[in-house]
């Protein structure tokens, strides 16, 4: 079938269902996206057709339980998505592929970048949890609160939608792409997943340490999850021996709110690792 990606969506057997994904061919450095928690990889709807201009080859994948992906897994932490992502690298055959993960995923591509080092290239954060700071009152509080009423009105996800994207970083399509989360949620086969993603870890410390490829960190500067986003961006570029850009007046996914921006930022790091390989 197709994607909205417009591309055609491919399938993969992993342990315990199948991964959907697509694949975009191009010669230049290959990138693997992946969306967060809840979301499609549709997420990336706007940025993959400027990273495909630039000639690189584009994959996006959905996350087990999610868009097009099958129902029915058990476990959806970012370890048991690294293994599917694993997986997918090395399905497609792929070297020195750069792994962005958005949101929970950032998690998922460190993991990944660790256990497959012959295939990575290069890794990217976008408005990740990973290494985050400690949660205070305030927000163990928030999460407390929004993982049940989540899991019991699956449609809030979409609502709050509103909430990680600033009223003027909203693509054209923003009204359809959350109601279309809504949708998916209130099927009844995703609520296992819905429940096993709000109480994963998304935000394990230490991982970082294992990953030796260059690291980017992209941070949107007016993320809500995050009371000082840049502060945030610069424990993880440090953790990754990496660099930051901030996407100024950005939410949370900056890939879809400003993909100008993101793809501006991620061009050039791109490049680097294609000089690289040249040499």
């Amino acid at each position: 079938m197709n994607s909205t990606l417009g591309t055609t969506t491919r399938y993969l057997d992993v342990t315990g269902g199948r991964i959907a994904y697509d694949d975009t061919p191009g010669p230049g450095v290959p990138v693997v996206l992946l969306p967060g928690m809840l979301d499609r990889r549709t997420v990336y709807r706007h940025l993959a057709p400027l990273l495909s201009a630039a000639g690189h080859r584009v994959v996006t994948m959905d996350l087990r339980g999610m868009g097009e992906s099958s129902t029915g897994f058990t476990d959806h932490t970012p370890a048991a998505l690294a293994d599917d992502l694993v997986a997918l690298l090395s399905h497609l055959d792929l070297r020195g592929a750069v792994l962005v993960g958005s949101s929970y995923t950032g998690a998922t591509v460190v993991r990944a970048a660790a256990l497959a080092p012959g295939r990575t290239g290069g890794v990217v954060l976008v408005d990740a949890f990973i290494e985050n700071l400690p949660l205070n009152a305030f927000q163990k509080a928030l999460f407390g609160l929004a993982a049940p009423l989540v899991t019991a009105f699956p449609g809030l996800w979409g609502a709050m939608q509103k909430f990680y994207y600033p009223a003027d970083a909203r693509p054209a399509d923003f009204e359809a792409h959350r109601a279309g989360l809504a949708r998916m949620l209130r099927e009844p086969a995703r609520k296992a997943a819905l429940r096993g993603y709000l109480k994963g870890d998304s935000a394990p410390v230490g991982w970082c340490e294992a990953v030796d490829v260059p690291a980017l960190v992209l941070m949107g500067s007016k993320d809500p999850d995050f009371p000082d986003p840049g502060l945030v961006a610069d424990r993880q570029a440090a953790a990754l021996r990496g660099r930051k850009v901030m996407i100024e007046g950005a939410g949370h996914y900056p890939m879809a709110g400003r993909p100008q921006a993101v793809a501006d930022a991620l061009l050039p790091f791109l490049a680097e690792l294609d000089d690289e390989v040249s040499r």
